[in-house]
Protein backbone atom coordinates (compact mmCIF):
# COMPACT_ATOMS: atom_id res chain seq x y z
CA UNK A 1 0.00 0.00 0.00
CA UNK A 2 2.53 2.55 -1.03
CA UNK A 3 1.46 6.17 -0.85
CA UNK A 4 -1.01 5.54 1.97
CA UNK A 5 -0.48 5.97 5.66
CA UNK A 6 -0.87 2.70 7.54
CA UNK A 7 -2.05 2.93 11.13
CA UNK A 8 0.70 1.51 13.31
CA UNK A 9 1.25 1.24 17.04
CA UNK A 10 2.84 4.70 17.26
CA UNK A 11 -0.21 6.26 15.56
CA UNK A 12 -2.57 4.44 17.92
CA UNK A 13 -0.52 5.57 20.96
CA UNK A 14 -0.66 9.14 19.59
CA UNK A 15 -4.48 9.04 19.49
CA UNK A 16 -4.82 7.31 22.85
CA UNK A 17 -2.21 9.29 24.81
CA UNK A 18 -0.98 12.48 23.14
CA UNK A 19 -4.07 14.11 21.64
CA UNK A 20 -6.43 15.82 24.09
CA UNK A 21 -9.70 13.93 24.44
CA UNK A 22 -11.77 16.92 23.36
CA UNK A 23 -10.24 17.07 19.86
CA UNK A 24 -12.76 15.01 17.93
CA UNK A 25 -12.31 16.55 14.46
CA UNK A 26 -8.86 15.07 13.68
CA UNK A 27 -9.89 11.66 15.01
CA UNK A 28 -13.10 11.69 12.95
CA UNK A 29 -11.11 12.81 9.89
CA UNK A 30 -8.62 9.94 10.29
CA UNK A 31 -11.43 7.43 10.87
CA UNK A 32 -13.21 8.70 7.73
CA UNK A 33 -9.99 8.42 5.72
CA UNK A 34 -9.52 4.86 6.95
CA UNK A 35 -13.10 4.01 5.91
CA UNK A 36 -12.53 5.55 2.47
CA UNK A 37 -9.20 3.76 1.90
CA UNK A 38 -10.71 0.47 2.96
CA UNK A 39 -13.68 0.87 0.63
CA UNK A 40 -11.51 2.12 -2.25
CA UNK A 41 -9.31 -0.98 -1.97
CA UNK A 42 -12.41 -3.12 -2.41
CA UNK A 43 -13.89 -0.97 -5.20
CA UNK A 44 -10.62 -1.14 -7.15
CA UNK A 45 -11.20 -4.87 -7.73
CA UNK A 46 -14.30 -3.81 -9.72
CA UNK A 47 -12.59 -0.81 -11.41
CA UNK A 48 -14.96 1.64 -9.71
CA UNK A 49 -13.46 4.89 -8.36
CA UNK A 50 -14.75 6.17 -5.05
CA UNK A 51 -16.20 9.25 -6.78
CA UNK A 52 -18.41 7.03 -8.93
CA UNK A 53 -19.45 5.01 -5.89
CA UNK A 54 -20.75 8.16 -4.24
CA UNK A 55 -23.08 8.97 -7.15
CA UNK A 56 -24.10 5.34 -7.72
CA UNK A 57 -25.10 5.02 -4.06
CA UNK A 58 -27.29 8.13 -4.33
CA UNK A 59 -28.89 6.98 -7.59
CA UNK A 60 -29.58 3.50 -6.19
CA UNK A 61 -31.71 5.22 -3.59
CA UNK A 62 -33.40 7.69 -5.97
CA UNK A 63 -32.97 7.51 -9.72
CA UNK A 64 -33.74 10.45 -12.02
CA UNK A 65 -32.10 13.31 -10.13
CA UNK A 66 -30.65 16.44 -11.72
CA UNK A 67 -26.92 17.17 -11.71
CA UNK A 68 -27.52 19.92 -9.15
CA UNK A 69 -29.43 17.55 -6.86
CA UNK A 70 -26.65 14.97 -7.15
CA UNK A 71 -24.01 17.61 -6.35
CA UNK A 72 -25.93 18.71 -3.29
CA UNK A 73 -26.47 15.20 -1.97
CA UNK A 74 -22.85 14.20 -2.62
CA UNK A 75 -21.54 17.43 -1.10
CA UNK A 76 -19.40 18.31 -4.12
CA UNK A 77 -19.29 21.15 -6.63
CA UNK A 78 -21.23 20.84 -9.89
CA UNK A 79 -18.10 20.72 -12.12
CA UNK A 80 -16.91 17.69 -10.13
CA UNK A 81 -20.30 16.07 -10.59
CA UNK A 82 -20.30 16.87 -14.31
CA UNK A 83 -16.89 15.21 -14.81
CA UNK A 84 -17.87 12.11 -12.85
CA UNK A 85 -21.19 11.79 -14.68
CA UNK A 86 -19.51 12.13 -18.07
CA UNK A 87 -17.11 9.29 -17.16
CA UNK A 88 -19.95 7.17 -15.74
CA UNK A 89 -21.95 7.69 -18.93
CA UNK A 90 -18.98 6.53 -21.03
CA UNK A 91 -18.76 3.41 -18.85
CA UNK A 92 -22.44 2.72 -19.43
CA UNK A 93 -23.55 3.21 -15.80
CA UNK A 94 -25.89 6.14 -16.42
CA UNK A 95 -27.75 8.06 -19.11
CA UNK A 96 -28.57 11.76 -19.01
CA UNK A 97 -31.73 13.03 -20.64
CA UNK A 98 -34.30 15.76 -20.61
CA UNK A 99 -37.87 14.95 -19.65
CA UNK A 100 -40.87 16.03 -21.67
CA UNK A 101 -42.09 19.42 -20.50
CA UNK A 102 -38.73 20.31 -18.91
CA UNK A 103 -36.17 21.24 -21.57
CA UNK A 104 -33.97 23.15 -19.12
CA UNK A 105 -32.93 20.41 -16.73
CA UNK A 106 -31.02 17.24 -17.51
CA UNK A 107 -31.90 14.23 -15.38
CA UNK A 108 -29.58 11.32 -14.55
CA UNK A 109 -30.82 7.74 -14.75
CA UNK A 110 -29.08 4.46 -14.03
CA UNK A 111 -28.70 1.97 -16.83
CA UNK A 112 -29.18 -1.75 -16.31
CA UNK A 113 -25.41 -2.01 -15.94
CA UNK A 114 -25.30 0.77 -13.32
CA UNK A 115 -28.18 -0.77 -11.39
CA UNK A 116 -26.49 -4.20 -11.48
CA UNK A 117 -23.41 -2.79 -9.73
CA UNK A 118 -25.48 -2.43 -6.56
CA UNK A 119 -25.42 -6.18 -5.88
CA UNK A 120 -21.63 -6.26 -6.35
CA UNK A 121 -20.67 -3.06 -4.52
CA UNK A 122 -23.03 -2.74 -1.54
CA UNK A 123 -21.62 -5.89 0.09
CA UNK A 124 -18.18 -4.27 -0.10
CA UNK A 125 -19.37 -1.27 1.93
CA UNK A 126 -21.10 -3.60 4.39
CA UNK A 127 -17.82 -5.51 4.74
CA UNK A 128 -15.94 -2.26 5.50
CA UNK A 129 -18.49 -1.37 8.17
CA UNK A 130 -18.31 -4.84 9.72
CA UNK A 131 -14.50 -4.70 9.72
CA UNK A 132 -14.53 -1.23 11.30
CA UNK A 133 -16.70 -2.25 14.25
CA UNK A 134 -15.27 -5.75 14.78
CA UNK A 135 -14.96 -6.33 18.52
CA UNK A 136 -16.98 -3.21 19.41
CA UNK A 137 -20.11 -3.75 21.51
CA UNK A 138 -23.39 -3.04 19.70
CA UNK A 139 -24.33 -0.54 22.41
CA UNK A 140 -21.08 1.38 21.80
CA UNK A 141 -21.73 1.43 18.04
CA UNK A 142 -25.26 2.75 18.69
CA UNK A 143 -23.92 5.41 21.08
CA UNK A 144 -21.27 6.46 18.55
CA UNK A 145 -23.91 6.74 15.84
CA UNK A 146 -26.14 8.89 18.09
CA UNK A 147 -23.18 11.09 19.01
CA UNK A 148 -22.05 11.58 15.40
CA UNK A 149 -25.60 12.41 14.31
CA UNK A 150 -25.83 15.00 17.09
CA UNK A 151 -22.48 16.49 16.03
CA UNK A 152 -23.64 16.74 12.40
CA UNK A 153 -26.91 18.35 13.49
CA UNK A 154 -25.18 20.84 15.81
CA UNK A 155 -22.69 21.89 13.14
CA UNK A 156 -25.44 22.19 10.52
CA UNK A 157 -27.35 24.50 12.89
CA UNK A 158 -24.17 26.50 13.43
CA UNK A 159 -23.73 26.87 9.67
CA UNK A 160 -27.30 28.12 9.24
CA UNK A 161 -26.87 30.56 12.13
CA UNK A 162 -23.58 31.81 10.70
CA UNK A 163 -25.27 32.81 7.44
CA UNK A 164 -26.94 35.62 9.32
CA UNK A 165 -23.52 36.63 10.69
CA UNK A 166 -21.94 36.71 7.22
CA UNK A 167 -19.60 33.89 8.20
CA UNK A 168 -19.45 31.38 5.40
CA UNK A 169 -17.24 29.01 3.47
CA UNK A 170 -15.64 30.91 0.58
CA UNK A 171 -15.84 29.58 -2.97
CA UNK A 172 -12.74 27.91 -4.38
CA UNK A 173 -11.97 31.05 -6.39
CA UNK A 174 -12.37 33.32 -3.32
CA UNK A 175 -10.17 31.03 -1.25
CA UNK A 176 -7.48 31.01 -3.96
CA UNK A 177 -7.49 34.81 -4.01
CA UNK A 178 -7.28 34.96 -0.21
CA UNK A 179 -4.30 32.60 -0.21
CA UNK A 180 -2.60 34.44 -3.10
CA UNK A 181 -3.01 37.74 -1.26
CA UNK A 182 -2.00 36.42 2.16
CA UNK A 183 0.42 38.75 3.87
CA UNK A 184 -0.24 41.61 1.52
CA UNK A 185 -1.73 44.70 3.09
CA UNK A 186 -5.32 45.40 2.15
CA UNK A 187 -5.98 48.70 0.47
CA UNK A 188 -8.63 50.70 2.18
CA UNK A 189 -10.93 52.62 -0.10
CA UNK A 190 -11.94 56.01 1.21
CA UNK A 191 -15.46 57.05 0.54
CA UNK A 192 -16.12 60.64 -0.29
CA UNK A 193 -18.53 62.40 1.97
Amino acid sequence: MSGHKNINEADLRHWKDAVPSDRLAPLIRDAARAFLRSLQMRLTAHSVPYGHWTFLRILWEQDGLTQRQLSSRAGVMEPTTFSALRAMEQLGYIVRRQLPGNRRKVFVFLTTRGRALRNKLLPLAEDVNATAVAGVRASDVAATRRTLLAIVENLARDEVASESLVRRVPSTRELSELVANAGRPRLKVRRRA
